[in-house]
């Protein structure tokens, strides 16, 4: 059963809630990987390139308001985002065949 940080009452409580909460943004991740692809199915017929700077940009800016407003250290969560959206771009650059793995 999913507890509060305030009713954890051990060390075993806690690293059960966050394994559970691992477990959960992996799923997440799974599913923003999931759109990954499609954007790239959709991007190939277009001719849409893989790295779109404004929406690069976007997205950035995203985390940073996103990780302020949930109260997180806005630098490190967007260079998370930097990470995530770079190495979801060099996968679609290989889709799209810009560039070779």
């Amino acid at each position: 059963m999913q507890k509060n940080p305030a009713d954890c009452a051990s060390m075993a409580d806690i690293r059960a809630e966050i394994d559970r909460l691992d477990k959960a943004l992996m799923a997440l991740f799974a599913e923003r990987w999931a759109y990954i692809d499609r954007a790239a199915e959709i991007k190939k017929p277009t001719g849409l390139k893989a790295d779109i700077p404004a929406r690069v940009n976007e997205v950035r800016r995203n985390a940073r308001k996103n990780a302020e407003r949930a109260g997180l250290d806005p630098d490190f969560y967007e260079d998370i985002w930097a990470r995530l959206i770079r190495h979801s771009i060099e996968h679609e650059q290989v889709v799209l065949g810009e560039i070779e793995k």
